[in-house]
């Protein structure tokens, strides 16, 4: 059974994200996904929710909203855990404990105002990890308050 790795934050709920778990789900039929989402910075938010200082307690709630949501639409997350501010720092923390991962799913913001892309985060982390990277974008008139 493959383990993946799904990288989000603010798109955590995006639609295309569930759409891409459910297609690797299609191609292997016992993957499991674990979600990690980073703790970033509230002043770093698009969708400014909480105040600073309450990073890891808004990204808890986000997993826990997107745990509910995955469940729901069929698509098994054998975890949900908050991660390190940066969501490079996230993945390697999570990689170093937990190696077994076959491929990795991140979700970012449309390419004008995504931050992970532009530390160019998909490629930087297939080519540290050779591993597959399937890279979700949200389209330009999605807002986190589109749930699927």
């Amino acid at each position: 059974m493959a383990r993946y790795l799904v990288v989000a934050h603010q798109t955590v709920t995006n639609p295309a994200l569930l759409k891409q778990c459910l297609a690797v789900r299609q191609e292997d039929p016992q993957a499991e996904f674990v979600l990690l989402v980073p703790a970033t910075p509230v002043r770093h938010l698009l969708f400014r929710r909480g105040v600073e200082g309450e990073a890891a307690t808004v990204a808890g709630k986000l997993a826990g909203r997107a745990r509910a949501m995955f469940a729901k639409k069929g698509v098994p997350l054998s975890d949900a855990r908050v991660g390190a501010e940066s969501p490079a720092d996230a993945i390697d923390d999570e990689v170093k404990a937990n190696p077994e991962y076959a491929g990795f799913i991140i979700s970012t913001l449309p390419r004008e105002t995504s931050r992970w892309l532009r530390m160019d985060l998909p490629r930087t982390v297939e080519s540290k990890y050779h591993k597959p990277v399937y890279h979700v974008l949200a389209e330009r008139g999605w807002t986190a308050g589109d749930l699927p």
